[in-house]
């Protein structure tokens, strides 16, 4: 293919991102990521944040995790600080995907408790996978500060980063199971319980959980069981 061909096919890609048919859309971003070029990157990045179909957001992020991180990752970490929210979230977990620790900087604790349920958990998923040696500690403090947030998938998502963090953890879920607010008490008993049995449903640990606070039984469980 001539030089010439090849700007013309990535011109028409390009265009193709931003055709009213989604399923034109993925296609594009496919082609994107079957032959990575470095003119496809930005175009790939502001599409993230403007495209409404989930999986045509998918397949923006595969296609970006198959371009150089070198030039990927500048750009991402850019679109973290975007005042857009999706902007944000895809960006953070196009990030994850990608798994290159020099955007860690860009997991801020204000990042960490963003005030949208998305864009925190992508955050959280982020952090996990970026978090370097030695860092885990201060993640797992700022995860554990987010203790009892948001609903059922939100509380999930944080248990399961938490959980994904090691034994830098249990310490931190000990002193919130012990804690005055008794939302965030039965979201840490939960997410140690999780912890303990992996298998185990987290609606089940949560609701287990919550007849532990509501019987100011012991954290370890032994109220619950009585039940």
């Amino acid at each position: 293919m001539t030089r010439s061909t090849e700007e013309t096919h990535t011109r028409r890609a390009l265009r193709a991102l931003e055709h009213t048919d989604p399923s034109v859309r993925l296609r594009a971003a496919m082609t994107a990521g079957s032959a990575p070029a470095p003119d496809f990157v930005g175009t790939l990045v502001e599409r993230c944040a403007a495209e409404p179909d989930f999986s045509v957001r998918e397949m923006l992020t595969w296609a970006l995790t198959r371009h150089d991180p070198s030039v990927t990752v500048p750009l991402l970490v850019g679109e973290v600080r975007s005042e857009r929210t999706r902007a944000r979230g895809q960006a953070l977990h196009t990030l994850s995907k990608i798994g290159d620790r020099r955007a860690w900087p860009v997991i801020t604790p204000r990042l960490l408790a963003d005030p949208d349920d998305e864009v925190a958990r992508s955050a959280w998923r982020a952090a996990v996978v970026l978090v370097p040696g030695g860092a885990e500690h201060g993640l797992a403090a700022g995860l554990a500060a987010q203790l009892g947030r948001g609903g059922h998938e939100t509380q999930l998502s944080l248990s399961r980063a938490l959980i994904a963090l090691g034994e830098v953890t249990p310490p931190l879920l000990d002193a919130a199971a012990n804690g005055p607010d008794p939302r965030v008490r039965a979201h840490a008993i939960a997410t140690q319980r999780l912890r303990r049995d992996p298998g185990a449903g987290f609606e089940s640990a949560i609701e287990a959980a919550k007849r532990i606070v509501a019987l100011g039984g012991d954290p370890a469980g032994g109220a619950a069981e009585r039940c």
